[in-house]
């Protein structure tokens, strides 16, 4: 676990399984972090004025690198953060391309935009960069969160303060750094800050910071968002989720399952798209329990640095206790708990409850753990309104053999993002991602999205000769 120095100076990063140090960053007061972000305003004109080619190069060369070095950071992503060596194999070359397509964005001519009115005035209406965008970034996929931001963001002409996690201050932030700075990226137009939420409020606050990124919980997003109305910036919140697979009466049970069983438990369901509440058609809802209780069990539990492990260890002691008090809550209320629900600490098994109605708190309330909740309905109407029933909106799918079906179901769910004939985990760095209500504002990342997002209009116009005014 990553654990603070005596000095209380430096930040230590450790094995999550053994405690063996990793390595150390400095830990950044809030004044380091408003220095930071004076350095990264002052190299933001000049990152901006640079030509858009050699931007998008030097966001390429950083994926090339990134790349190249997947062995050391792929290892890295286990040994701090807990993943499978799938996972972080994933997260490593989804980042690469993260930053592929955030230096496309560079070359992008720009939005359309009809002719003013007036012959006689030339106008022009273009996307410039916005200054300093704030990063602040989460444990679970660190380097992936940070990339898709990052990428965008330095490729359109921004300079950014990025705040990795303290569990995952190299994974998420030292790796970047080095990363960028062998691509030749000028000093100081990437800032990376280390510390805890008195750091990352540091960093809204920082004066230079004109735009913040933010992943994480509902809680803190609430208060990113309130911060940033306050002070006039602009914010994209990507928040928790309660998603919903839909599981239609027209299925394979056993390939729903296993579709099922990777969206709830992949990297121990510790991500904001996990299949959290398995929405199935009555007819089959019992076969499909059984089947994803089968998969649950079948999963190797471990170490994933030290063996062939599917499930690897929650992120620490106190994440683990949450996922056991709620899955006691949900038994006490009155779900039934098919497999797992014991645990085995740093491990949480994965875990399927059934009988698991509206009523209940889990079925509302995101449990960030691998813990999968089985909810039967009646018809399509039913499943529209179960999945509607929550206040998150980030994403969700539909598994079924008849798309257009599926695709009648999606068009109706309160989502940001939808699925059909997939489960919930799926990430494409060239498709906007965003979430609704309790998941986001609405902003997010990702082709045109991201564009948006990390940049702003600027209208221009000349009128030649000088116009004349009567008074």
């Amino acid at each position: 676990m990553t654990t603070l120095a005596e000095t209380e100076t430096l930040l230590v990063s450790r094995e999550i399984i053994t405690g063996e140090p990793l390595g150390t960053v400095e830990l950044c007061t809030p004044d380091h972090v408003a220095s930071a972000g004076r350095r990264a305003g002052a190299a933001a004109p000049g990152w901006a004025a640079t030509p858009a080619e050699e931007r998008a190069a030097i966001v390429e060369r950083a994926a090339e690198l990134l790349v190249e070095r997947a062995p050391q950071v792929q290892e890295l992503l286990v040994r701090e953060g807990g993943a499978i060596p799938g996972k972080a194999f994933f997260e490593v070359y989804q980042s690469a391309q993260e930053l592929r397509h955030g230096a496309s964005l560079a070359r992008h001519p720009g939005f359309p935009h009809p002719p003013a009115d007036d012959p006689a005035r030339v106008s022009e209406v273009t996307r410039v960069p916005l200054g300093v965008v704030g990063v602040i970034v989460p444990w679970n996929f660190p380097l992936l969160l940070a990339t898709r931001s990052i990428g965008p963001a330095l490729a359109l002409g921004n300079a950014v303060l990025l705040k990795p996690d303290p569990h995952t201050p190299l994974s998420g932030g030292r790796i970047l750094a080095e990363v960028f700075a062998d691509a030749g990226l000028p000093p100081d137009v990437l800032e990376v800050v280390h510390g805890d939420a008195e750091t990352g409020a540091a960093l809204v606050q920082a004066p230079d910071v004109v735009m913040v990124s933010f992943t994480g919980s509902t809680e803190v997003g609430r208060e990113v968002g309130a911060a940033c109305g306050r002070l006039l910036k602009r914010v994209v919140l990507e928040l928790g989720g309660q998603n919903a697979f839909v599981v239609l009466d027209d299925v394979d049970v056993e390939a729903a399952a296993a579709a099922g069983a990777w969206g709830s438990f992949l990297h121990q369901g510790q991500i904001c798209m996990s299949a959290r509440r398995h929405l199935v058609h009555h007819s089959i809802a019992d076969a499909y329990t059984e089947a994803l209780a089968r998969h649950a069990e079948a999963l190797r539990i471990g170490d994933p640095h030290r063996s062939d492990a599917q499930i690897g260890p929650m992120i620490d002691g106190r994440q683990l206790t949450t996922v056991a008090n709620a899955v006691e809550q949900a038994v006490a209320q009155g779900a039934r708990l098919v497999t797992g629900g014991r645990p085995l600490p740093p491990y949480y098994p994965p875990t399927v409850l059934a009988d698991v109605t509206e009523q209940l708190d889990v079925f509302h309330t995101e449990v960030f753990g691998p813990v999968a909740t089985v909810t039967p309905f009646a018809d399509d109407n039913d499943a529209v309104r179960l999945a509607n029933t929550s206040d998150y909106g980030l994403t969700a799918a539909v598994y079924t053999g008849d798309s257009a079906r599926g695709e009648a179901i999606a068009d109706r769910l309160h989502t940001g993002v939808v699925h059909v004939g997939d489960q919930t985990v799926v990430q494409d760095a060239a498709l906007p991602f965003a979430g609704v209500g309790a998941s986001g504002n609405g902003s997010g990342f990702g082709g045109r999205a991201a564009l948006e997002a990390f940049t702003r209009w600027r209208t221009r116009t000349t009128s030649t000769p000088p116009r004349t005014y009567p008074f």
